[in-house]
Parts: structure tokens; sequence; C-alpha cells
């Protein structure tokens, strides 16, 4: 899996964002994916080979660590960056949509010039009319997908700490065996980091949200003023929708 093409395609998607979604970009990649490819994934390493029992009954390790392990962290990890990234190739798309569109009027023209073209690709879109939509629904898949991937942690590992016994009594295991994790201190330490950069993330898609709507109802309500003093038409598709 290519994460640098990845952000090349976020990467497009960060110039037409605000602020707060330029901050989520770097907090996506600085604290999330960068921590997972060089730090998380040595500390995991092949977990099953270092996941002892105190037994030597045939496939009682195997089931134990299944029971236990059914997911790997770095694959959910890996599988939740994935979701969370969607949404934003969505606006990318929307983005690349409005460009040729306004591309093959310009084209249609007479007198287009290299010049506009290249002005045209360097231009930032608003996120105003059916993009304000597109980059809003983005932000509320954004928070369902990690809101639904935490829970997904917790709940199957029964919380976020990792813990240095285990017991298991499942078959083919003789009676209830002891197992042991290999480095469980250094594992909960980064579960908290991931889980606690996921909730940074959707503090900031929260907080963009609120920015988005707050800025449309400006927008809104300036049109019905100047609608009512009769400075002009009411645009609704400038405007809001």
């Amino acid at each position: 899996m290519s994460w640098g093409a990845l952000y090349a395609q976020l990467g497009g998607v960060n110039k037409h964002s605000t602020s707060l979604g330029k901050i989520w970009l770097s907090v996506l990649f600085i604290f999330r994916i960068t921590i997972l490819v060089l730090a998380a994934e040595s500390v995991w390493g092949d977990e099953q080979s270092d996941f002892t029992c105190n037994t030597q009954q045939p496939g009682c390790k195997n089931v134990c660590y299944d029971h236990f392990f059914p997911v790997s962290h770095i694959r959910l990890w890996c599988l939740q960056l994935i979701f969370v990234s969607t949404p934003a190739l969505l606006v990318a798309m929307h983005v690349a949509y409005r460009k040729r569109g306004d591309k093959r009027t310009m084209l249609s023209s007479n007198g287009t010039e290299n010049t506009d073209l290249e002005t045209l690709k360097k231009r930032r879109l608003p996120i105003t009319g059916p993009l304000w939509w597109t980059y809003t629904c983005s932000l509320f898949f954004r928070l369902i997908f990690e809101g639904g991937f935490m829970y997904a942690l917790y709940f199957v590992y029964d919380g976020f700490q990792m813990p240095r016994l285990v017991k298991c009594e499942q078959w083919p295991c003789p009676n209830k065996v002891d197992c042991f994790i290999s480095r469980p201190t250094e594992k909960t330490v980064f579960t908290i980091f991931m889980v606690a950069s996921s909730a940074t993330c959707m503090v900031l898609n929260v907080a963009e949200l609120c920015y988005l709507v707050f800025k449309a109802l400006i927008r809104f309500s300036d049109s019905c003023l100047k609608m009512c003093l009769g400075l002009g038409p009411f645009n609704q598709q400038k405007y809001l929708f």
C-alpha cells in the first residue's frame, strides 16, 4: 500500500479546504500514518509467534490467539485510515468535475489563452453551493468512520489496555491455560496514542463542520437581508444550496 500516493491525492483536496482541514490532514499523516508505518508495525511485529501459552497441546496456542486477537491492531488501523480518507477523495472528484466543466466553458469561448487554463488549475474553489454539500457530507462520514472504528477497537479488545496475562479455556486446550502477551505496556502506550490521535481528528472534524455551517448561515442571512432591502435578488445557488 502506497501512503505517498494517498497523500498526493489528499494534498489536492487540502488546497480547497479550510484551515482546520489543513490541520486535520497534518495530524492524519504526521501523528497517525507516520507513527503507524515507522513505529507501531515494528512494535507489534509477529504477534502470534510472541504469544506464549503454558501448554504444549497442539492447536491450543493458535485457538487462544484467535480468540483474544480476532483482528490485528495494525490491520484495523490501516482499514480505519483508508475509510477515513475516502470521503476526502470524493471532494477531490467533485473539484475535478467542477474544473473540467469550467475548462470546457473557457475552451468554447473565443480568445482563451494557456495562461487562463493554468490559472484555472491553480484556482481555489470556494466551499459554496454543491461543493458545500459534498464537503460537509465528507466531514459527516469521517466522523462516522472514526467513531465506528474506535468503538470496534474498544469492543473487540474489551478496552484500550493490553493485558499481560489472559486465561484461555478454548477447545482443544486440555484445561484453563495461561497465555502471555509480548510487550503489553508498549502496546498499550501505542494504542492510547492512536486512539488519542483519532479523537483529535474527530474534534477537528466537528470544529470544521460547525465552522462551515456557521459561514453558510452568515451567507444565507446576508442574502436574505439584501433581498429584503432591494439591493439584489436572492441567489440560492451562490450562497448555500
